[in-house]
């Protein structure tokens, strides 16, 4: 992994200014020993290829290779971590650039691309102790070359800076790819994907580089509006007319077989719970039928369903190899309003209680030995760590536990996950890092963070001498690198 940044025009510092630097030991230990084992292991991990396995960048980026948009437009307006921050503050949604889904509405964005990142620059104290921090000083520093910190006085040079690198070749998505050391990117597609840029991508020799990850969660919720016409464009996809329950799970068949030979490694659910008890044949058929007649299930009768359909989800990736990733316990949306104006993903998605212990135990007790089954499962609600998960993970053989994801992949929050995990899941029970991120340029400051924070837990093992310094290392190797590639490895 490097973010060297490559020749550029020189940062324009005002005179008499110093170059601002990132401290080579951030997110380390504090205490002198520890800090030093932990600087031993995580120089064999910082330049490891990435291997991200769970992501949010297109396809689209890599395959057509156009510059990125103004500093605003790539490292502000679509960072929803970063928006929700500034709107606490009092910022509007509109008034960071983000448009309206109704390019009739009557809510007018702020045009000005400086006007959004003075905005940021201004509110850069905001940020101080959150991972957002983190990832922006990296991409600031380590990519971009920025030589000062955020402020008012400064936007229009950081911006000025920004702009003209983004320019230049060095700075379009394949170049920074390479740059960044990316071995695999996983995507994250909708069912009914027609993988044309992944079929580029793949003519272009960079098949085994970008993945797809078959995404049905629109599919799976009855209730969910526009159900009926993405059930639609299923039965386009899948070139079956889907009119009864027994062709939808037809034609979710031969959508996820297009996506294994598109080079697919796993499907993604974003279930808000994580029941999986499934429906007797004739109750699935009812009530899919009710729903496709257009009469709306009850709220019961839909998370019914679709729990159901995660069990149907996990015995087809018994059959074709897929890894099944759950990531259950957030309330999307939760300003309908903002919904309803400016779409989803927009900050306003909030983590829920969830119970994993009685709603997993249909799909385990099922497919929890399957030699060709695996199940990453996810959780934002630390608490069932040590109580719940860890438990599952340490004992069945298909099961593994999923990196901190979204509020917990902070530097506290990725170290309480290896305090409340490895006693009983141990280590090899876990995936490795996934950095779960729409922003491209973010990539390789989240990996470095995630490598940061276990060679300091690993660091504590060795001084506490638990662990062997060797011992150490090779963990530290294998949570960055070969458990990542080997969660996600084909199985079909």
């Amino acid at each position: 992994m490097s973010t060297a940044t490559p020749s550029t025009t020189a940062y324009a510092l005002p005179d008499g200014a110093r170059p601002w630097q990132l401290h080579g030991d951030r997110a380390l230990p504090a205490d002198p020993s520890t800090r030093a084992a932990a600087r031993e292991i995580y120089q064999q991990t910082r330049a490891l290829p990435i291997v991200s396995m769970h992501g949010h960048v297109e396809a689209q980026t890599i395959d057509e290779d156009l510059p990125f948009g103004n500093p605003a437009e790539l490292l502000v307006v679509p960072d929803h971590y970063l928006v929700r921050m500034l709107v606490s503050q009092g910022a509007s949604v509109d008034r960071l650039g983000v448009a309206p889904v109704d390019p009739a509405s009557s809510v007018v964005p702020e045009q000005d691309p400086r006007a959004v990142w003075r905005r940021f620059c201004e509110s850069w104290h905001l940020f101080r102790g959150t991972p957002t921090r983190y990832w922006m000083e990296h991409e600031l520093v380590e990519v971009f070359g920025v030589a000062e910190r955020p402020s008012a006085e400064s936007a229009d040079r950081i911006y000025d800076h920004l702009d003209a690198a983004l320019r230049s070749d060095a700075f379009r998505p394949r170049a920074l790819f390479d740059r960044f050391d990316i071995e695999i990117l996983a995507s994250t597609d909708p069912a009914w994907s027609p993988l044309t840029h992944h079929a580029n991508l793949a003519a272009a020799g960079w098949g085994e580089r970008v993945v797809p990850t078959f995404r049905p969660d629109p599919l799976l919720h009855l209730d969910r509006p526009g159900w009926r016409g993405d059930v639609d464009l299923l039965s386009e996809a899948a070139g079956l007319d889907v009119t009864s329950y027994p062709t939808y799970l037809e034609a979710l068949r031969e959508r996820r077989a297009a996506f294994v030979a598109a080079g697919a490694r796993a499907t993604d659910h974003g279930h808000l719970l994580a029941d999986t008890t499934p429906l007797s044949d004739a109750e699935a058929h009812r009530i899919f039928d009710l729903a496709l007649s257009g009469v709306a299930p009850s709220p019961a009768e839909a998370q019914a369903f679709s729990g159901h359909m995660l069990f149907q989800m996990a015995a087809m990736s018994a059959e074709d190899g897929l890894v099944m990733q759950l990531h259950p316990g957030v309330l999307r949306d939760h300003d309908r309003s903002v919904l309803a104006t400016f779409g989803a993903d927009k900050g306003y998605d909030i983590p829920v209680q969830a119970e994993y212990t009685r709603s997993l135990r249909p799909l385990l007790e099922a497919f929890g030995h399957h030699p060709g089954f695996r199940l990453v499962v996810f959780t934002i609600d630390e608490t069932v760590y040590s109580r719940e998960l860890a438990p599952l993970a340490g004992v069945y053989p298909a099961m593994r536990l999923g990196a901190p994801w979204w509020f917990l992949d902070s530097p506290d929050g990725m170290r309480r996950f290896r305090e409340t995990s490895t006693e009983t899941a141990g280590f090899y029970n876990t995936t490795g890092f996934v950095d779960d991120t729409r922003a491209f340029c973010s990539i390789p400051a989240r990996h470095d963070l995630s490598r940061r924070i276990d060679a300091g837990y690993l660091a504590r093992l060795v001084v506490e001498h638990r662990l062997d310094l060797d011992e150490a290392t090779e963990t530290a190797v294998d949570l960055a690198y070969t458990l990542p590639k080997a969660a996600y490895a084909r199985r079909g």
